[in-house]
């Protein structure tokens, strides 16, 4: 049986909630079209977050490794195309640290792309009317270091291992004092086990549009 370790983060900013974490413990355990999904909570936290995620690649052995994160604002489910090499923090994480224009990894290259089917992913996310999309940016704070850091450790070890990230929009309870767009915590589910299965069933993506003007 094929294995996917789904990460969440646990709450910053002043959230009482991440909904990253609030999702992918619901599938924790769950095998899904002979898929076992494994689900962790990382830190918010720069540094941290890469050598809590590299401890439990070790521990588990993962098939695919997806870390999710939550992107406030967004109005989909967005896998995410590409890393990049760069910390610059708007805000300070759960340790008090704020990184501004520092590279994660010194001498790393400038990007990673995805190992991930992530058109493939959006389409299947489509098919069951869920709200998916691919972005072409992770950002500059944890969710985009986590990523870069999976990629670069899955390079540095030569591993068989896949991996990428999943931006999802806030959760209804948290836009109560905010004009901000959510999705229901049932259909961020939905999605992420049908984009785990998916990242699991297929290594190629497919040929679709899926670029932006801006």
């Amino acid at each position: 049986m094929k294995k996917v370790l789904l990460t969440g983060f646990e709450p910053f900013g002043g959230e009482s909630v991440n909904p990253s974490w609030e999702a992918v413990k619901q599938l924790n355990g769950e095998v899904a079209e002979d898929v076992l999904i494994v689900s962790e909570m990382v830190p918010t936290a720069f540094g941290t977050s890469i050598s809590v995620l590299k401890q439990l690649i070790q521990q588990h052995k993962p098939d695919v490794v997806i870390c999710v994160g939550q992107a406030g604002g967004r109005l989909h489910i967005t896998p995410e195309r590409v890393a990049i090499n760069l910390d610059d923090a708007r805000i300070p994480d759960n340790e008090e640290k704020q990184p501004i224009d520092e590279a994660i990894v010194r001498n790393g290259p400038a990007a990673y792309w995805t190992s991930l089917p992530i058109k493939r992913m959006v389409e299947k996310m489509k098919e069951s009317h869920i709200p998916a999309s691919v972005s072409h940016t992770a950002g500059t704070f944890v969710c985009n270091h986590i990523f870069y850091g999976l990629m670069d450790y899955i390079t540095s070890t030569s591993s068989d291992i896949r991996g990428g990230f999943i931006h999802i929009p806030y959760i209804p309870q948290q836009t109560l004092d905010k004009q901000a767009p959510s999705l229901s915590l049932e259909t961020i589910v939905q999605g992420l086990r049908i984009a785990a299965v998916t990242a699991v069933q297929y290594k190629s993506d497919i040929r679709s549009v899926g670029g932006t003007f801006h």
